[in-house]
């Protein structure tokens, strides 16, 4: 067992290391302390199998390299290509989006019908982006990303609906929307700090 622990932290350390990453940024990546983190590159405790998962996908290899005497440096991929690939198909989702608002607009435009109400497409792409890159940031984002695209869903959300009413149906007290989406903008905060709270106590 304690030849399984020195493997795991000789190629844990090495892992993040290569990656660029502070014990501190890699246990926020993974939802746990930095303690924790500390504890299994020094050969103190083995990661639970969860964990070993999250790390593998992390760093793009298999459990099996992790755990494995040979060395893992031939292994892994930078980091860095996997980061800008993330973010490439989250621009390229976002700006699906954006197209997709804008053919809507173009159709609607030219049917006499709806042309006043063509340049309702651009306003409810920007809350669509917000969800889209809301599922992106899940998967490969940190407490920070998710906290900053909740609130964009928020805002953009209010600001979608107060469009949406006063342009078919114009509402004196429209700006309780606001407060509204202020009230849920604090629950949000809220919610990320208990939880960073939580996984400190990890």
């Amino acid at each position: 067992m304690d030849a399984l622990k020195e493997t795991i932290a000789k190629n844990l350390i090495h892992l993040r290391t290569q990656a660029k990453l502070t014990q501190a940024q890699l246990a926020e990546k993974l939802n746990y302390s930095d303690k924790a983190v500390s504890k299994w590159e020094r050969g103190e405790a083995i990661p639970d199998l969860r964990v070993l998962i999250q790390l593998a996908r992390l760093y793009d290899i298999t459990v099996d390299d992790i755990i494995n005497t040979a060395s893992v440096e031939n292994i892994v991929k930078p980091r860095m290509n996997v980061g800008k690939k993330r973010l490439l198909i989250t621009l390229l989702s976002a700006g699906l989006v954006w197209f997709i608002a804008t053919v809507i607009f173009t159709i609607f435009y030219f049917v006499e019908v709806t042309a006043d109400y063509a340049f309702l497409s651009f306003v409810v792409a920007p809350f669509v982006c917000a969800v889209v890159v809301m599922v992106f940031s899940a998967m490969w984002g940190n407490r920070i990303t998710n906290v900053i695209v909740s609130s964009l869903i928020i805002w953009t959300l209010a600001l979608m609906l107060h469009i949406f009413v006063n342009t078919f149906k114009p509402f004196d007290k429209i700006e309780f929307l606001y407060v509204v989406a202020a009230v849920f903008e604090i629950l949000v905060i809220l919610w990320f700090i208990l939880r960073r709270f939580i996984k400190r106590k990890k």
